[in-house]
C-alpha cells in the first residue's frame, strides 16, 4: 500500500487579508490540507501578509538596503516540502499583489543548484488554489503554473482548482449561502489536485527526483553538452 506520511506540504496563502482575518482563500487551502494531513503528511500554512517580506529578486533583501526579511527562514520551509500549493484571491482579474511578491521571492532562489547540479526547486512538485468573486480562475492558475515550472517545479496533470461567485459583489466562499464549500465542481478539482500532488510526489521521491542528465547547469557551465549539436558544427 502506497504511504505518504514522509512527506512534507507547504501552503503559501496569498490573500490581502492580515490574521485573525477572515481569509476566504483559507477555506479552500483546509479542504485540501486536511486529505493530506489524513495521508500523514506534514502539513505548514504560511499568510505570506504576516510576515515582513521584502520586495525584490535576491535570496535576502537585507544584503540589498532592507532593513528587514523574513522570507529567508520561509524560504528554507519551502525548500524543505516535497510539495508547495500557492493559493490566493482575485483582484482585478489577476493574482493578488502578495502572490506576485512570493513567486518573485521564489524565483530569487531558482538560480541555487542541488547536490546533482541541477536547479533546486527540481524534484519537487507544485500546484496552486484560487478564490474570488470575479472570473479569471484559469488565468491566475495559468500565471502560477508557468512561473513554478519555469522555476523548476514538477507540475502534475489537474494541478489547479478554484472557486468563484457570481460576478460582481457578492458572498465570497465562506459567506453563508455562498455554496462555495458545497461545490462539486471545486471539490473534485481539489480533490484531485491534491492526489495529483501526492502521487507525483511519491514518485519523485521514490526516484531521487528528477534524473541527473541533460539538465545539470553545473555540467553545461563545464563544457558538457548532453548530445547537442549547433547546426553550425553539422
Amino acid at each position: 500500500m502506497t504511504t505518504y506520511d514522509d512527506l512534507r506540504a507547504v501552503f503559501i496563502n496569498c490573500t490581502l487579508k492580515r490574521s485573525p482575518a477572515i481569509s476566504n482563500t483559507q477555506g479552500l487551502i483546509d479542504a485540501s490540507s486536511h486529505i493530506m494531513e489524513k495521508q500523514g503528511v506534514e502539513v505548514t500554512h504560511i499568510r505570506a501578509i504576516d510576515h515582513d517580506i521584502a520586495t525584490g529578486v535576491y535570496p535576502d533583501m537585507t544584503e540589498y538596503g532592507w532593513a528587514t526579511d523574513a522570507w529567508p527562514a520561509l524560504q528554507q520551509q519551502v525548500m524543505d516540502a516535497d510539495i508547495l500549493v500557492l493559493s490566493g484571491p482575485i483582484w482585478l482579474g489577476d493574482n493578488s499583489s502578495e502572490m506576485k511578491k512570493v513567486i518573485e521571492r521564489l524565483y530569487a532562489n531558482s538560480s541555487i543548484l542541488n547536490e546533482a547540479g541541477q536547479y533546486a526547486y527540481y524534484g519537487r512538485v507544485a500546484g496552486c488554489l484560487i478564490t474570488g468573486n470575479e472570473d479569471g480562475v484559469k488565468h491566475c492558475a495559468m500565471n502560477i503554473l508557468y512561473s513554478l515550472q519555469h522555476l523548476g517545479y514538477t507540475i502534475p496533470p489537474q494541478a489547479d482548482a478554484g472557486w468563484i461567485g457570481e460576478a460582481g459583489p457578492g458572498p465570497s466562499y465562506l459567506d453563508a449561502g455562498s455554496g462555495g464549500p458545497d461545490n462539486d465542481f471545486t471539490n473534485r478539482n481539489t480533490t484531485f489536485m491534491t492526489w495529483n500532488l501526492l502521487h507525483l510526489a511519491r514518485m519523485l521521491k521514490d526516484n531521487n527526483g528528477i534524473p541527473a542528465h541533460g539538465n545539470q547547469r553545473s555540467e553545461w557551465n563545464a563544457g558538457c553538452r548532453f548530445d547537442y549539436e549547433n547546426p553550425e558544427y553539422r
